[in-house]
């Protein structure tokens, strides 16, 4: 007997078969699928039909339209009860009682009482007002019948008819049978159709007031997306914060727990309200609950700022229309406009808008300035559209250094004295001995004479974290960073901090992460002005902008970080502060690097032109002819007492203390002499250009002998 092979699986090596020959596969037989009992696919199918999101929504429709009649019954009857009793004046009385005012509870008992008394009157006339009503029915029935009779006497005699004196009453009969017809024909459908119109009319009052659970409302009012904000919703917000004060003196009120509340002010993006808080409630216990009240007013919790008015026991509450936050502010007025200029003494610099939207602006006038927060915030970005406004001002020196060293600062070359860019310990210690210049130049502005004005000396320095830090130490191993009274970095700061100001040297400090290793206390409680973007805690909002502030409701450590890059807190008493607030916060305009460069074209076309010192070797031998014409740059002429300071900053080892001796005794005899123009001494470029050619052409001669 033959045996058929059956081959289950292609074999590679056969050959290939002729396509008239139809191979068979044999498939094992799988197991049987187990049979669902009946019950188990019925128990699914339901469980499946009920749990489905259209049957969960239909339930609630039903629940909700049902449940707005029996609500707005409620809200029917209560206003009823209202209008009816003195329950309305009682639940005001004893909401002035639980917030403490004593004046206006008195003034609703007197209205209570007054209520009552009127209300008692109108019982007592019920008394009597049986008998005055029969007797004005019967003086009514007969005044009436003896008008139509007379009526009909007239009739008559126009129509000479005698029947015609009872026609005016018979038309009143029938006028009155007509009307009891109507009636008779309209009750039987009037009696069946009335209950359904009445819980039509209370289901619309439902429905407008809401008046269901919240479980039962629809997805978009059950979420609270963008819901406005209302008195009503506000109380409740406060009632559930957990604060159990606060929630009885609530309870006590009733309705009338609005009373705390002052206007609902539209304020920006947003709505503001004063909470007069009762008695034995604490500001900093609503303040300490910020992210539980933002969610009970249906926000996020960035959306809600708290801060304390002037007036006692108060909070004021800004709650932001929902997602506004999110949205970016427009263009900073130094883009869009290219006439504006700055004026350091009375002007303010346009840094971007605050909650409400209006325009937030910044005096620099005499103030030192510190920016903090964390990483990749928009730090940078925020100072430096400080320093562009301010240098439309032709008169505004600065000198600058960015310890970051990626480009940040690159278009102030031409503008800045000095531009140093790095972040290296070298680059640190350049940065010190810039400020070191400062010093200098601060201290000679003390001795000038009494009443002499200075321009403005900007000493900006970008990552200040990094010149704290620094470990490197001079060659009297001094330290550069550090916050001991031998830091170089440190006490010359502290020195344009304690003096600075009244001679317009104004110390400008950008960093982040602060901690007190890297942000002194001394150094940040000198800044006038400070301002904070996202941090990580409030310990670091209280070094940045101090315990003040943050006790005031300053809050930069509840800033997202990423999401709120650019929006600053800021304490400073050169921008407009509501009353009563110690700090305000500000969403600064966005200036990339291309406007950035445009707008310090434009500053440079307002002025002559300026040579900026880099960064260079300490070490090297010091050419003071060269030097003196690097520093007075393409400017025609240069007073010699700025070309002191600039070159005591270009160099403080060679000329910090250099004199105006010193300075004659280098150029007598070169042709470039300081001379007099306008009644002041002056260093001209053309000459010392002249002096430089000719001594080079010496040079020359002297080598080819």
């Amino acid at each position: 007997m033959t045996e058929n092979v059956v081959h289950l699986h292609k074999n590679p090596e056969m050959p290939v078969q002729d396509a008239s020959v139809t191979t068979l596969t044999v498939v094992p037989d799988a197991p049987a699928a187990p049979v669902v009992p009946l019950w188990v696919r019925s128990g699914r199918a339901m469980k499946t039909a009920v749990t489905h999101d259209r049957t969960k929504s239909g339930a609630r429709a039903v629940a909700r339209h049902s449940l707005y009649v029996w609500g707005g019954g409620r809200i029917v009857a209560r206003r009823t009860w209202d209008g009816r009793t003195g329950a309305r004046y009682e639940r005001f009385l004893r909401a002035a009682e639980a917030a403490g005012n004593m004046e206006l509870a008195g003034e609703w008992e007197e209205r209570l009482q007054h209520f009552r008394d009127a209300r008692h009157r109108r019982r007592m006339d019920l008394l009597t007002s049986p008998i005055d009503a029969a007797k004005g029915a019967l003086v009514g029935t007969g005044l009436g019948i003896g008008s139509l009779v007379a009526l009909g006497v007239v009739l008559a005699i126009a129509n000479k008819d005698i029947a015609d004196v009872i026609t005016p009453i018979m038309a009143v009969i029938e006028f009155i049978r007509l009307v009891i017809t109507i009636v008779q024909v309209v009750w039987g459908p009037a009696f069946t159709i009335g209950p359904f119109l009445a819980l039509l009319a209370l289901w619309t009052v439902g429905s407008k007031q809401q008046a269901a659970p919240a479980w039962a409302l629809p997805d978009n009012i059950r979420s609270g997306e963008g819901e406005p904000i209302t008195p009503s919703i506000v109380v409740k917000a406060l009632r559930d914060l957990g604060v159990p004060a606060l929630r009885g003196a609530i309870k006590e009120m009733g309705d009338a727990g609005a009373s705390m509340l002052g206007p609902i002010r539209i304020a920006g993006c947003g709505v503001e309200v004063d909470v007069t808080l009762p008695s034995g409630v604490s500001t900093n216990e609503v303040q300490q609950r910020r992210r539980k009240l933002a969610e009970n007013l249906t926000r996020h919790e960035h959306e809600v700022f708290i801060t304390i008015p002037t007036a006692a026991r108060t909070v004021r509450l800004w709650v932001a229309d929902s997602g506004a936050l999110d949205e970016p502010i427009g263009p900073s007025p130094l883009v869009t406009d290219e006439t504006m200029t700055a004026d350091y003494a009375k002007g303010r610099a346009p840094w971007g808008q605050d909650l409400r939207g209006d325009a937030a602006a910044l005096s620099l006038y005499q103030r030192h300035l510190l920016i903090t927060g964390l990483s990749n915030q928009g730090k940078t970005v925020a100072l430096r559209s400080l320093a562009l406004w301010l240098a439309l001002d032709r008169s505004v020196e600065f000198l600058m250094g960015d310890l970051k060293g990626v480009g940040d600062w690159a278009m102030f070359d031409g503008r800045a004295r000095v531009l140093i860019q790095g972040p290296t310990d070298e680059h640190v210690i350049q940065v010190t001995e810039m400020v070191e210049g400062a010093v200098e130049e601060m201290n000679r502005r003390i001795q000038a004479p009494p009443g002499t004005v200075f321009p403005a000396l900007i000493v900006l320095v970008d990552e200040a974290q990094m010149a704290f830090m620094c470990p490197a130490k001079d060659e009297d191993k001094r330290p550069y960073g550090g916050s001991k009274a031998n830091s170089r970095y440190f006490m010359a700061v502290r020195k344009i901090h304690n003096q600075g100001r009244a001679v317009n040297v104004l110390m400008w400090q950008g960093t982040q992460d602060p901690t007190d290793q890297n942000l002194p206390k001394l150094v940040r409680e000198g800044a006038h002005t400070r301002a904070s973007l996202a941090l990580g805690t409030e310990s670091q909002a209280r070094m940045a902008l101090g315990d003040k502030a943050v006790d005031g409701g300053a809050a930069p450590n509840m800033l997202r970080p990423g999401l709120d890059q650019g929006t600053l807190v800021v304490a400073s008493s050169g921008i407009d502060i509501p009353a009563g607030q110690a700090a305000i916060t500000v969403r600064t305009h966005y200036i990339d690097d291309d406007a950035a460069k445009a707008i310090i074209e434009r500053a440079k076309a307002l002025r002559d032109g300026v040579t900026t010192l880099h960064a260079v070797d300490r070490d090297q031998d010091r050419d003071p002819l060269a030097d003196i014409a690097s520093v007075v740059g393409t400017a025609e002429r240069v007073r010699t007492k700025d070309v002191l300071a600039r070159l005591g900053t270009l160099n403080t080892d060679a000329y910090g203390g250099w004199s105006f001796i010193d300075l004659k005794r280098v150029l007598d005899g070169t042709g470039a002499e300081p001379y007099k123009s306008d009644g002041v001494m002056v260093i001209g470029r053309d000459r010392l250009a002249r002096a430089l050619a000719n001594r080079d052409t010496e040079d020359s001669a002297s080598a080819a002998e």
